[in-house]
């Protein structure tokens, strides 16, 4: 309608204007229509531009493109498509999915509260089973186009976003905001950009939840704790900075990933080119759930056109190797460290929770070697014990990978 409207008015300027060179009306139309097709597209091409551009390590976002958190609108329609064809491995991953009893949109609700925690009056249990379903039903509407979905995703944010207020005193509040946090802002961003019935108020309402209740308690990291803790704000933060178009807040997550003081910090949680990490010598799942939240915070920045994979020559792909190599049953280097707080003193690697893997692979897997060509023969080969991949350990990661993060048909070998 806008370039039909721009051809009118240019005719009828050239009819008044007495223009005495109908040859110069013929050009001067010309030019006037396509000055009005590249306005009426501009948007469209920014969009694809920003979307197609190869993100790289020094690129410095000021803009957002959305959805644009764990999942891109390309994203979305490509696992949309994939299951519609009945396409290995997405059907595989898809018919996992589709039996969580998170996902289903009859899911009844089990919150809200004026505020949460990790405590054991926290309301952890009820507000960890919410944020699984708002995120799992924003997932099944986006895959299925079913309403059903998008409307309890809906119904869950908003009645988060209208009553919780704080969150409960104790050691574990970040942990919380880092976990609960992250789950309803990939719902929110999911439903914002695809779901036209969820009201503007309603957006409104949940960006002023995430910042006033999420991201004050994330803000100044955790430099006091093992670097899941600081994993989890880096995560956080990013993907409310993107949900909330806020590019200091993106920033400044970006930048403690790469040069932050705590244990979070990409180098000092694979502390070095062997892989090894700081959490390595003290449990497997605790080293698996930082990974897995470094890696989603690096997909985060790739979607907006920052390239963290990279960084340190890909130390985040040799920690998933070494730490895929021995839950495989794999002897690993190990070296004696004393991590950033000076609390924590490894002298061996710990075998506690040895073989039992997080769903966290298919997403570095697809990357670095999907896109990358980069070999991972280690976690390909924990793909190939665990695939599909399942639901996550609680609200940890969002889980599922195999469904939503595969890139090609590719089986590892």
């Amino acid at each position: 309608m806008a370039i039909r409207y721009s051809h009118e008015w240019a005719a009828y300027k050239l009819r008044d204007s007495g223009c005495p060179s109908s040859g110069f009306k013929r050009i001067f139309t010309r030019f006037v229509i396509v000055i009005a097709v590249v306005c009426a597209f501009s948007p469209y091409i920014h969009s694809q531009n920003v979307d197609s551009a190869k993100p790289t390590p020094d690129h410095i976002v000021t803009k957002f493109l959305h959805p644009g958190i764990l999942h891109t609108a390309a994203d979305l329609e490509r696992i949309k498509l994939k299951v519609k064809a009945g396409e290995e491995p997405w059907k595989s991953g898809f018919d996992l999915f589709r039996n969580s009893k998170f996902a289903q949109f009859d899911y009844k609700m089990r919150g809200p509260f004026d505020y949460a925690g990790r405590n054991p009056i926290g309301h952890t249990k009820e507000i960890t089973d919410d944020s699984i379903a708002a995120y799992q039903n924003a997932i099944m509407w986006a895959v299925t186009g079913e309403a059903r979905h998008a409307r309890k995703a809906a119904e869950i944010l908003n009645a988060w976003s209208s009553t919780l207020k704080h969150f409960s005193e104790d050691k574990d509040t970040i942990l919380a905001a880092g976990t609960f946090g992250f789950l309803f802002t990939n719902a929110a961003e999911i439903l914002r950009y695809t779901y036209p019935e969820w009201k503007s108020s309603d957006v409104v309402s949940c960006q002023a939840m995430l910042h006033d209740v999420f991201y004050p308690v994330m803000k100044d990291f955790a430099t006091f704790a093992n670097g899941n803790w600081d994993a989890f704000c880096i995560r956080g933060l990013m993907a409310i900075g993107v949900f909330c178009d806020d590019p200091a807040m993106f920033k400044s997550a970006a930048d403690y990933y790469r040069n932050g003081s705590g244990n979070g910090r990409l180098t000092h949680y694979v502390i070095n080119d062997a892989g090894q990490c700081q959490e390595s010598g003290r449990d497997q799942a605790h080293t698996q759930l930082g990974l897995g939240l470094l890696c989603d915070a690096c997909q985060i920045a790739w979607n907006q056109g920052l390239d963290l994979y990279s960084d340190e020559n890909n130390r985040l792909l040799k920690g998933f190797e070494y730490t895929a190599r021995y839950n495989l049953g794999n002897d690993v280097p190990f070296t004696a460290f004393v991590d950033t707080t000076g609390k924590y003193r490894q002298k061996m690697i710990s075998g506690e929770k040895r073989g039992v893997f997080r769903s966290i692979y298919e997403l570095a897997w697809n990357h670095y070697n999907q896109i990358g060509g980069m070999e991972m023969p280690f976690s390909e080969q924990v793909l190939l014990k665990i695939r599909p991949e399942g639901a996550a350990n609680l609200a940890d990661n969002c889980g599922y990978g195999t469904l939503l993060f595969s890139l090609k048909a590719k089986e590892p070998k």
